[in-house]
């Protein structure tokens, strides 16, 4: 074999080792982009505001929703669908100090109240499950249903949590907290609330009972 010949062969043997390379690679990268997905998120600050909410009591509760909705179809079938929720919450009871009004005589180590809030729910955090879900072949569930399955679910979280005992221990526990405070550095509190201040107050410290746990049972139809 020449010199000429082979010269020719190690350039055809690079040509080809290259272009088998050059081919690998390029059908690797045509089977990885089968398998990459693209996310994008975008997090949009309406608005930052400052605000004095403390926490002051905190209750868990769970309610059980029997659902049913049953739909009439020509007064032949009745077409039906139903589910049962299982909604959990963690609900946080406090208040709002900015709506506190109060104010200090000249000269005074004494913080007057002129007017307190009434306790709040600041955040109720909650987790939905769903179970046992049958739907008919036209009375289907739409994500309409389930929108509105959840906030009447929330809503009623709300309304349990403000009938338990919560507003009563949070009211309890600012006032024990405001005093101590005030004597922590000598000064002294005094309340001048108006009457219907004072009576508004008042409802929110009768005890009452309710379980935070399995509350009730409902069937709900429409």
């Amino acid at each position: 074999m020449d010199s000429t010949t082979l010269f020719f062969l190690i350039i055809t043997l690079i040509a080809g080792g290259l272009a088998g390379a050059a081919l690998n690679t390029w059908l690797q990268s045509r089977k990885s982009k089968k398998y990459v997905s693209t996310q994008e998120a975008s997090v949009l600050i309406e608005r930052i505001e400052k605000v004095f909410k403390v926490v002051m009591a905190e209750g868990y509760f769970t309610e059980i929703y029997n659902y049913q909705n049953d739909k009439n179809i020509w007064n032949l079938i009745n077409d039906k669908k139903k589910a049962l929720i299982i909604a959990k919450a963690k609900v946080l009871v406090g208040y709002d100090f900015g709506k506190m009004k109060f104010h200090r005589p000249d000269g005074e180590r004494k913080l007057v109240i002129d007017f307190f809030p009434a306790p709040e729910i600041l955040s109720i955090d909650t987790d939905y499950k769903f179970y046992d879900i049958e739907q008919g072949w036209l009375n289907r569930f739409h994500s309409d249903d389930y929108t509105a399955i959840l906030n009447e679910a929330k809503q009623t979280m709300n309304d349990k949590a403000m009938e338990s005992d919560l507003p009563r221990i949070a009211g309890n526990q600012v006032q024990l907290m405001i005093f101590q405070l005030a004597a922590s550095m000598n000064w002294s509190v005094e309340m001048k609330l108006p009457d219907g201040n004072v009576a508004m107050l008042r409802e929110f410290t009768h005890y009452r009972t309710l379980e935070a746990q399995i509350d009730s049972l409902d069937t709900r139809k429409e």
